[in-house]
């Protein structure tokens, strides 16, 4: 979230130079932490000009850019809390994972670093509760991939503090955030469960989440085509909060699947046009009472996909693109990408 042009996006120098919108504003909260809750924090707001925008969050410019546009010029504010390589703990209202068995033991398993926080609450305190006051329209988040060493409790963490942050603001407001990329996080499957915690997080109310896998590549952790990934986070707002536009905004995400004798076949919502860019459907596997998984071969048959596999007689569980390196090329009418998924293990 934090990654800027100054810091290596794509067509950088043309970016900044097209950057002069006297009417949207940056406000960047410093890096800082506290033991409680502050009240105040320092910082002025800045215009949006070549200068000022090369160092502000790459993201949160090119979404407020187009929003801007899209509204016929209405101003926008953008206010940039972040602190790259930091994990949700440190965002998450202390009480919030002490009041909380597993939450903590999740936080028990986060090594210190160099660069930044890592305790339960330390960012939150000083850059996100003095903004509590403050009226906005929504937010807009890409992390988790610092939380690689605890990917399990993800799911858990990340809902509590979607659900916390709207309390204290007592606002069900707009969350809207990137699946991370495909990355080598030094384990096999760590990243595509950051990324099924962050699919599964849909199922709060006014989330929509842009996947990354076909924008980027899995060599650099922060991929440099921040506009895509903007285009599809405001597409989002208009479609989703200001409704002015009406177009397909989300890939195809798991919705549930039916066996029949060796088949098992892949429902998803948003599959209209379901369509593969390889030859070759890859990334479906499926298991049977063992949960031992197989590659499976796969079909597409009227918007849903079709599973077998020698190896499996009797399918009861499937998962998708489960791997943290994976770049799904399951795509819908929209050209948008399919996230990853496991079903429910037993």
């Amino acid at each position: 979230m934090e990654w800027a042009a100054s810091m290596g996006i794509l067509d950088a120098e043309k970016e900044k130079q097209q950057a002069n919108f006297p009417e949207i504003r940056f406000f960047s909260v410093a890096h800082k932490t506290a033991s409680c809750p502050q009240d105040n924090l320092s910082g002025t707001w800045e215009v949006c000009t070549p200068a000022s925008m090369q160092y502000f969050s790459a993201l949160a410019y090119f979404f407020g850019r187009n929003i801007h546009q899209a509204l016929n010029g209405v101003p926008v504010g953008l206010i940039n809390a972040s602190w790259g390589g930091t994990p949700i703990e440190v965002w998450l209202p202390e009480e919030s994972i002490l009041s909380n068995e597993y939450l903590k033991e999740g936080a028990s398993l986060l090594d210190p670093v160099e660069w930044g926080p890592h305790q339960p609450g330390k960012a939150y305190n000083a850059m996100i509760a003095p903004l509590v006051s403050y009226n906005i329209s929504g937010v807009l988040w890409y992390q988790g991939e610092s939380n690689v060493a605890n990917a399990r409790y993800y799911y858990k963490l990340f809902e509590t503090l979607i659900t916390d942050w709207r309390a204290k603001w007592n606002d069900d407001f707009p969350f809207y955030y990137a699946q991370i990329a495909p990355w080598n996080y030094g384990e096999k499957y760590d990243g595509a469960v950051i990324r099924n915690a962050q699919r599964k997080t849909l199922s709060l109310p006014h989330t929509a989440m842009a996947l990354t896998s076909d924008i980027s590549d899995t060599i650099n952790i922060h991929p440099a085509n921040k506009q895509a990934l903007a285009l599809r986070l405001s597409n989002s707002a208009l479609v989703k909060h200001y409704k002015i536009k009406d177009e397909i905004t989300d890939g195809p995400l798991y919705s549930h699947f039916t066996t029949k004798k060796n088949i098992l076949t892949v429902y998803f919502n948003n599959a209209e046009g379901l369509y593969c860019k390889s030859k070759k459907i890859r990334y479906f596997e499926i298991a049977g009472g063992d949960n031992v998984f197989y590659e499976a071969d796969a079909i597409i048959k009227n918007n849903t996909v079709e599973l077998s596999s020698k190896k499996v007689a009797e399918p009861q569980f499937v998962r998708y693109a489960w791997r943290s390196t994976a770049q799904p090329d399951l795509y819908n009418i929209a050209h948008l990408p399919t996230s990853c998924f496991m079903s429910e293990m037993k």
